[in-house]
């Protein structure tokens, strides 16, 4: 059974840092994508970023381009967010996802997906 248990939220300030963890268990992704996305109370799920195993390559959504950073271990089969310079409106419900094959869009689709992990940046 494939599980991702994301860890790492909590309550910060605006411009403080944290570090999201998602480790995966129950097959590999080294060949497939695996991506945070965000939810916000009353808003609809949103990409936040994702990287590619194979290629190592990556991808952000604009809003957290250049303060986000998305790295992985593939040896533990876990990826990681640096969130750095937080704002309130990154306060969101973080949840990891990812699939086994590489496809052609980052944000679409996803096989499997975590529980969550909620950050709250107060301002």
């Amino acid at each position: 059974q494939v599980q991702l248990v994301e860890s790492g939220g909590g309550l910060v300030q605006a411009g403080d840092s944290l570090r999201l963890s998602c480790a995966a268990s129950g097959r590999s992704f080294s060949s497939g994508v695996m991506a945070w996305f965000r939810q916000a109370p009353g808003k609809e799920r949103e990409f936040v970023a994702a990287i590619s195993w194979g290629g190592r390559s990556t991808h952000y959504a604009d809003s957290v381009q250049g303060r986000f950073t998305i790295s992985g271990d593939n040896a533990k089969n876990t990826v990681y967010l640096q969130m750095d310079s937080l704002k309130p409106e990154d306060t969101a419900a973080y949840y990891c996802a990812a699939r086994s094959f590489t496809g052609r869009s980052w944000t679409t689709p996803y096989d499997y997906w975590g529980q969550g992990t909620q950050v709250t940046v107060s301002s």
